[in-house]
C-alpha cells in the first residue's frame, strides 16, 4: 500500500478519535450541570429548610466522576494535558521525535491497562459491593464511562504515534506547541 494511503488512514483515525473525544463534552456538560444543580439544592435544603438531602452525596460523587471522564477524554483531544518540553531546547527534534514516540507508546500501555483495569472491576458491580453509601448507586456505568475516556485517549495516543511515525521526517502535527 503505497505511503500517502497509509498517511490518509492514519490522519482519518486520529480525526474520529478528535471526534469522540469531543462528544464527551455534551456528556461532561450535563454532568456539570447535574452536580450545580445537587450542590444548590443541597445549599437550599441545609441553610433555608434546615434538614440535608440523603442522596446528595453519592449523585454529586458520581456526577463528578463523569466530568473528570469527560476532561480526560477532551483534554486528550485538545492536547491540553501538562507538557514539558525541556529536550527540544537541549538536543533538538531528533531527539524529541524518539521522545515523544516513547511517551505516547507509555501512555497508550498506561492507559490500556487503567481501561482494561475499569472495565473488569467494573463488571462485579453489585456483587463486589461496588454501590455508593446512601442509596446504593451501582459504580459499574462509571467506571465503564472512565474506561471509555481512558481507552479513547489511549486510542488517540495510538492514532498519534501512527501519524508521527509515517511523518517521521517532517513536520509532526501533533507535536507540542512552546
Amino acid at each position: 500500500m503505497p505511503f500517502k494511503a497509509h498517511l490518509r488512514r492514519f490522519r482519518r483515525a486520529e480525526s474520529n478519535c478528535h471526534r469522540f473525544t469531543a462528544a464527551f463534552v455534551t456528556v461532561g456538560g450535563i454532568a456539570l450541570g447535574v452536580l450545580l444543580g445537587v450542590t444548590v439544592s443541597e445549599v437550599f435544603w441545609r441553610y433555608v429548610l434546615n434538614d440535608s438531602l440523603v442522596w446528595a452525596e453519592d449523585i454529586s460523587t458520581m456526577s463528578l466522576t463523569v466530568v473528570v471522564a469527560a476532561a480526560i477524554a477532551y483534554g486528550a483531544g485538545e492536547g491540553s494535558h501538562v507538557c514539558v518540553n525541556l529536550i527540544a531546547r537541549f538536543w533538538g527534534r531528533p531527539v524529541t521525535r524518539v521522545t515523544d514516540l516513547l511517551a505516547r507508546l507509555l501512555g497508550l500501555g498506561v492507559t490500556a491497562m487503567a481501561a482494561y483495569a475499569l472495565f473488569s472491576h467494573g463488571s462485579c458491580g453489585l456483587p463486589c459491593g461496588a454501590v455508593t453509601s446512601s442509596i446504593s448507586i451501582p459504580h459499574t456505568p462509571f467506571y465503564y464511562v472512565l474506561g471509555t475516556a481512558l481507552a479513547t485517549y489511549g486510542l488517540l495516543l495510538a492514532a498519534q504515534a501512527l501519524l508521527g511515525l509515517a511523518l517521521w521526517e517532517s513536520e509532526d502535527p501533533n507535536e507540542p506547541v512552546e
